[in-house]
């Protein structure tokens, strides 16, 4: 594989850097290095900034606001976005409920949901796992009855993402108990207004308040707000966590996280010399590093062949791409701790420790938050099932 980019794809990833330099909130760009999280009003802010500049949507199809991008331009931009950083567009309306619109949606939910999605002027979440029904998806129990011209939607959903935000919800709810549990789904759109859905949010052990449960109590929804075929909302869940699954990855991110332990480490002293410097240390970084570069060049192959396996279906690859993307980032969180020793502890402002200013506060929430990425989006030991089915033929 020829992993040079031409010099068209070169004059691009300058475009893009010159891009993010100029228009990427100096105190933004600061939070994400640091892991802080942003607010709801600076996501949605730079949203519409790259919306304006043509690039809100890059992968999606040109005739709904793509950019018409090849897959190396798009991999570019990803990971520029990933390593300078700036903030990654939304994914539950970019990168999964977009997608199964253009591709599965009537042409009315195309015209209304998609352009409002690209300028974030509403902000989704997922409706996926229930209790009892998180790595088992297809066992969820919230029901979707139909009644003339609406469902009644009863039941519950957990780990729901920034739902406290949220305008609308996608959901997997079931309209056909009778059938077998994966052909007895349907994929819904939910307005978060509705009567009936009640929010309460679950604090997490880094202390935010990130994910929520979301109640659903005889909620009316108009039979128009189901996406493509009653029963068939399975086949729809699957082609979204394919996409899920490739940008969980986060090469870029990965990256960017190396150069800072390295920058890091170079000031941080241990045993009289710098961190950087010790043999253990630097073999573990070592190693994380190449392994990143393994993975760079397996998300470079499932990109580049998107498409390949025909419409709706996603590449089993992107399972790969999950389980490794996911270990690299808990182990770089892990060397950030290692890094910051003691210092992780908390601490008041006027504590006598606090000598390295502010950069070692965020580094053990970070360690901790980041327990939840081999769970979420299909946890890794059914990842190792699906490749094993899909990919190796066992």
């Amino acid at each position: 594989m020829d992993l040079s980019f031409s010099p068209e794809e070169v004059a691009f990833r300058d475009d893009v850097r010159a891009f993010f330099r100029d228009n990427v909130d100096a105190a933004v760009r600061q939070k994400l290095f640091e892991t802080r999280h942003i607010t709801k009003d600076e996501q949605v802010s730079w949203q519409r900034t790259l919306h304006k500049k043509g690039w809100g949507v890059p992968h999606w199809p040109v005739e709904y606001g793509g950019t018409g991008w090849s897959a190396v331009k798009q991999y570019i931009f990803l990971e520029e976005l990933q390593r300078y950083p700036a903030p990654a567009p939304l994914p539950f309306g970019v990168n999964m409920v977009g997608p199964v619109i253009y591709t599965f949606g009537n042409e009315t939910q195309k015209k209304y949901y998609l352009p409002r999605i690209a300028n974030m002027d509403d902000w989704w979440c997922q409706g996926f796992s229930e209790p009892g029904a998180g790595s088992d998806l297809a066992s969820l129990k919230t029901s979707a009855n139909r009644k003339g011209d609406t469902y009644i939607v009863n039941g519950q959903k957990t780990w729901t993402t920034l739902a406290q935000h949220a305008d609308w919800i996608f959901c997997l709810c079931r309209t056909d108990p009778t059938a077998r549990k994966q052909s007895g789904i349907s994929f819904i759109l939910i307005d978060m207004k509705t009567k009936g859905i009640t929010v309460r949010p679950i604090q997490m052990i880094d202390g935010g308040v990130e994910i929520n449960e979301v109640f659903f109590d005889d909620v009316v929804v108009p039979v128009e707000n189901l996406v493509g075929e009653e029963n068939k909302g399975w086949d729809y869940a699957k082609f979204l966590l394919g996409h899920e699954r490739v940008n969980i990855a986060r090469v870029g991110i990965s990256k960017a996280r190396i150069g800072r332990i390295k920058e890091l480490a170079a000031r941080t002293m241990a045993g009289g010399r710098p961190l950087i410097e010790d043999p253990l240390f630097r073999q573990k970084l070592a190693s994380t590093e190449i392994e990143l570069k393994a993975l760079e060049l397996t998300q470079m192959r499932v990109v580049a062949a998107e498409g390949k396996h025909g419409k709706g279906k996603p590449d089993p690859a992107s399972s790969i791409l999950k389980i490794k993307g996911s270990e690299i980032q808990q182990t770089l969180t892990e060397l950030l701790l290692e890094v910051t020793g003691p210092f992780a502890l908390p601490f008041l402002q006027d504590d006598a420790r606090n000598t390295n200013d502010d950069w070692a506060s965020p580094i053990a929430p970070t360690y901790f938050n980041y327990r939840k990425v081999s769970i979420y989006g299909g946890s890794n030991e059914i990842q190792r099932n699906i490749i094993a089915k899909a990919v190796l033929g066992l």
